[in-house]
Order: structure tokens, then sequence, then C-alpha cells
């Protein structure tokens, strides 16, 4: 692994900080990132649901509106249909919620991994028709399901389209399609999760019919949605994010409480690692393995007991996940080993046991790991499903779609994709994926190196510096968690612990420790000594085991200085 140092704050930088009262080293990273002593920059680190962008020029949004408003006044039976994942079920929940609270009748469906997989599959139209609604609205899918809802319009079913994916250019057949990437759409704030727009049509419905309700406190499920999807946390998304975490805080959502209960999760100054690292992942995982109900059940339980066992049974999913996820990962390095592939421009891998539902995040550590895009196949039923990721600035879709001539399906978005393939066209498949991304990849990629965004300055106390980055919260695509350098540090003690881990503290020059944890990187507790000066890289965060003014230093890299 490689190692980057930056340079110490520069003279304008330390004036920034004098300027906003905040550390030295928070005054770099906001200059580094582009920041000044501007209205700019309090506003980023101070975001107002009042900032967010007017709705009015969202294309399709007032026809939504009136569709829904007018299934509601005459007890029309409505279908909400949403995908498997953290936007769709939070999504689902949102309206299935505001709905009643209106008065509406509204049947919760989630799409199955396993039983026509993503999105509005002939399966799931089935599954729709068979609960005889006349409107259908669907969330975190539909925008490319075109024969599907011509089917439903022909069994006199209408539909409002909710989604955020990549769209085609013909046109929906729908009486509704909210999504800001539609070309026609001048809604100018094009980030939105599903979470998002679902909220947006909330509060449009509440004007028409409930002025007095108070839709803030369906946040909490925009900011766990929001962060899940892992879009842009910039704009609308971070004001919208940032009250949802203080919405969650509150712990007034019974199954949000029962999670964070049996998870041993505090929700009291809750961050976005935790929803990102914590919660996300309990609420994905009974989709992962193809029962997603217990996920929506637990969001829109009113029952504590009730709340407790669903709680139970995320938890078990999300065990058995990390199980299925860690042999995966063993079995796909062997193969990457086996077949020489460690400096192949991308990594195509499959194997017939593999779990579809799992693949996608052990494609994710590959990418962390590699550097380069990877693919990584199961089998379910005799056809290969992957999961596909790369790393920042390469686009999978566009890759995917320069690997046309092997015969694959697929959808999903510049950064993470799912494809369908036969296993007979995997070899021809990746070959074509490889090559299209080795004509893209950019020089030196192939060597994923860990580069310090700043250097903790020597002046600042490192409790100070956590404090201040709480400032940036909530952290994630486009507003990642910043990489801190550290020089100047002694080992005080070392050890590997369980997994292969170190457990490191390290002593600054003023005395202050930093309390280190290196996941994988056990090996260097028998080459650290006692007072050997080191130089790390990683993230700093309070420490919650040891409480008080402790800091944890989530190490990525560590050097001898």
């Amino acid at each position: 692994m490689g190692f980057m140092l930056p340079s110490a704050a520069s003279e304008s930088a330390r004036r920034l900080a004098s300027a906003l009262r905040i550390t030295t080293t928070f005054a770099d990273l906001l200059e580094r990132r582009g920041f000044g002593d501007d209205e700019r920059t309090r506003s980023f680190l101070n975001p107002k649901l009042g900032q967010l962008t007017l709705p009015t020029p969202m294309a399709d949004r007032d026809a939504a509106i009136d569709r829904i408003v007018h299934a509601i006044r005459t007890s029309e039976s409505m279908v909400l249909f949403g995908d498997y994942d953290c936007d769709g079920i939070t999504s689902v929940t949102i309206l299935t919620e505001i709905i009643r609270a209106l008065g509406g009748r509204v049947q919760p469906c989630i799409a199955n991994r396993f039983q026509g997989g993503y999105g509005l599959s002939d399966i799931a139209v089935d599954r729709v028709l068979s609960r005889t609604p006349s409107l259908l609205i669907t969330c975190d899918c539909g925008s490319s399901d075109h024969e599907r809802l011509e089917r439903l319009k022909k069994h006199g079913v209408d539909t409002v389209v909710i989604d955020h994916h990549l769209v085609p250019e013909e046109r929906l057949p729908a009486v509704a399609f909210l999504n800001p990437r539609r070309p026609d759409c001048a809604f100018p704030y094009k980030h939105l999760a599903s979470c998002g727009l679902a909220l947006s049509l909330a509060a449009g419905l509440r004007a028409k019919l409930s002025p007095g309700l108070d839709v803030r406190q369906w946040l909490d499920l925009v900011a766990v949605g929001t962060v899940a999807d892992m879009v842009p946390l910039d704009g609308d998304n971070r004001a919208l994010v940032r009250a949802g975490m203080r919405v969650l805080e509150q712990g007034n959502r019974i199954g949000f409480q029962a999670l964070a209960e049996l998870a041993r999760i505090s929700l009291a100054n809750i961050t976005s690692e935790t929803l990102s690292f914590d919660v996300a992942p309990r609420i994905n995982a009974p989709g992962r393995l193809g029962h997603p109900q217990d996920a929506l059940d637990l969001l829109l339980s009113t029952d504590a007991m009730q709340a407790r066992g669903l709680a139970a049974k995320l938890e078990a999913a999300r065990t058995e996940r990390k199980r299925i996820q860690e042999q995966i990962l063993l079995e796909a390095m062997k193969d990457i080993e086996e077949n020489q592939w460690q400096k192949a421009p991308a990594l195509v891998l499959a194997r017939p046991s593999w779990h579809p539902g799992v693949v996608g995040i052990v494609a994710s550590q590959l990418v962390e790991q590699f550097g380069r895009p990877a693919v990584v196949i199961g089998f379910d039923a005799g056809v290969g499903r992957g999961s596909v990721r790369g790393p920042e600035g390469i686009s999978v879709f566009e890759l995917l779609a320069a690997s046309q001539d092997a015969p694959i399906t697929f959808g999903g978005h510049h950064a993470a994709a799912g494809i369908s393939i036969a296993p007979s066209a995997v070899s021809k498949f990746r070959d074509l994926f490889m090559a299209a991304a080795a004509r893209v990849m950019p020089q030196g990629a192939m060597i994923p190196a860990v580069g310090a965004e700043v250097l903790l300055d020597d002046d600042d106390k490192a409790t100070d510096v956590v404090n201040d980055l709480q400032w940036l919260e909530p952290c994630g695509a486009s507003n990642e968690i910043p990489k801190i350098a550290v020089r100047g540090i002694q080992v005080v003690r070392s050890q590997e612990v369980r997994g292969g881990h170190l457990q490191v503290q390290l002593a600054r020059p003023s005395g202050e420790v930093l309390y280190g944890f290196g996941p994988r990187m056990g090996d260097w507790a028998r080459k650290l000594r006692a007072g050997m000066p080191v130089c790390a890289t990683g993230t700093l965060r309070r420490d919650g085991f040891r409480g008080g003014d402790a800091v944890a230093l989530g190490l990525l890299s560590l050097v001898e200085d």
C-alpha cells in the first residue's frame, strides 16, 4: 500500500482558522476542498431545510400529487412497490405512512431479489395485479420498465413512477414520472435519492390535504436511505440528511429504537458513518438473502415487542450475510492469485456457489483493495447475476456499454451497476470488460495509495479537531470522511487482535494519546516496538469504547518515520 503525505497548512488556512474560530487542521481541510471565509462556507457547515431547492420545476410532480390526492379522496386501492434496498424500503415506508395518515388505502410491497429480481419484473407485476389496485406507485425503480407499465395500463392500473436511476430516451407510459435525471426535468438538483423524492411528494400531498401535518417526522428515513444509496451528500441531500440525523437522535421511530438496542448503536450524536456501517447494512441484509419484507415491517412497526422480534431477524440476516461475504472474498482472492490478475485493468470473477445477494459487497471490497473496476458474479437458477463497482472517476455503466458484444443485460449508475449473464458468456465478457477498462483507467491506478488530505497540525489537540470535524457531517459521496496524516508520533504499545487486526497506542509530542485500530494490519504488531517513531494516515473520531476525550485513529496506513 502506498503512502502520500500532504504539505503543512498554508498561511491562508491559518487566517481562515482564526476567522472561523476553528482548528488549523480543519481550516486546512476546508481550504483544500475549496472553501474560504464566505457565506458559501457557512451555509455548507450549517445546512438548513430552508435552503432546499424549490420543488416547483420538478417534472410531473404536480401530476403525481393530483393523481394520488384523487385516489385518497375517492378511496381507491393503491399499491406501493419498492426496490429491496434501503432507498426503496425507506421510500415505501415514507409514502405508506403519509398516505395512511391522510386517509388513503395503500398496500406496501417490496421486490424480491430471488423472485423477479430488481425492479418491476413480470413476477412483480403479477404480485401487484393480485392486489387489484387502480393505482401503482413505484419507488426506486420503474424508469426502464416500459413493457411492464404498458401491461399494467392494459389492466386498468395507473402508475406513478418515483426513481432516480438513469433514464432511457423512450417515454414512460405512466401518469407521472418523477426523476430529476429526466432530460426535460428543470429541477436543478439532480442527486436526490428516491427517499428524498418520496418526501417531496409527501410534502405536496400534505399541502393539498392536511397542511398542519409535519412531514419532518419522516426525515429519519430520508437520512438512512440517502446515505445508504451513496448519492452525493451535497446541496439538498446534505440538508436533508443533517436534519434527518437530528430526528433519528430523538428516537421516536420504534423500529430504529429496536434495531439500535439490539445492535448496541447509540442514536444520540449519530454520525453518517454509523448510518453507513451499522444501520443501513442491517436494513439491507434481509433483502440480500431474499426476505426484504422483514425490514419494511420493522420500519412500519408501531409495536415495541413486534419491533424487537423483527430487529432480531435483521440481526440474524446480517450475521449470515457477513459469513457468506467472508467466504466469497476468500475464494475471490484465491482466484485472483491463481490467475495472476493482481495487475489486470479490471477484475471479473464468477463462481456458481457465490450468493448473488452478497456479491456487491465483495465487489466494493475488491475495488477498495485493488483500485480498479470489479465484477463479481454468482449464479441463481442457471443465470449469472453480478454486481459491478468502480473506483472514483470511472463509469462502470460506460464500461458495461462497451462490453455488449457479450450477451449481457445491465442497469444502474456510473459508480455501481448490476448485470445478468449466461455462464457460457462469462469468459467473453471478461475479455471485453478488461479491454474497456484498460482504455480508460488512468496511469498508476493499479497501485492504490492512501493519500491523506491534511496533516494534523502540531499545535492542534486531536480532540479539538474531532469536535470540528462534526461540522462536516453528513459525510459520504462528494463529502468524504477526511484522511488525516499524523507525524511525530511514537508507539506506546501494540498487539494483534482476533481477525488479524492491529491495536496500537500512539503518543504525540504533547503527550496526547491516539488509540489506533488497523483492519487486517495485524502483521504490524510484530514490527512495532515501544518508542518507535511512526507516521500514520487514518480517520479521527471519538473513541466510543473509552469515552471522554479519547480519540480513535482508524488506521489506513502506517510507516516508520
